[in-house]
């Protein structure tokens, strides 16, 4: 398989998946990306990252266009949003890798028991 069917293989897969829960298309491309296009962690992550936003924002779109969101709530959100997503950012450089799987793998383990047990 060529890596350009790889890349499309995996955007749509993370498309489908932020479309479908509003953002999780990292649960996909993470991973692809390490085994499909051997980046090292740091870039794979920040690639990830980089994917996803055009791809939440087109997400967020559908929803807005679609399904109305409770504006009451949004806003908050966002405004902590940004300011965790400044200190993340900032921050990405000083976790060692390992650290930022681990905290990756939690954060997928918790989202999947939780949903389980919703």
């Amino acid at each position: 398989m060529t890596d350009k069917r790889k890349n499309q293989i995996a955007g749509g897969l993370g498309g489908l998946l932020s479309g479908l829960f509003g953002g999780g298309g990292g649960m996909a491309l993470l991973p692809l990306l390490v085994k499909w296009r051997q980046l090292d962690g740091r870039k794979a992550f920040a690639t990830c990252v980089a994917i996803i936003l055009p791809m939440c924002c087109v997400s967020a779109a559908v929803y807005l266009w679609r399904v109305r969101p409770a504006w009451g709530l949004v806003w908050p959100y966002l405004a902590g949003g940004a300011v965790g997503g400044v200190i993340g950012g900032l921050s990405f450089e000083k976790v060692p890798v390992r650290i930022l799987k681990i905290i990756f793998g939690l954060f997928l383990l918790y989202g999947g028991v939780r949903y389980l047990l919703w």
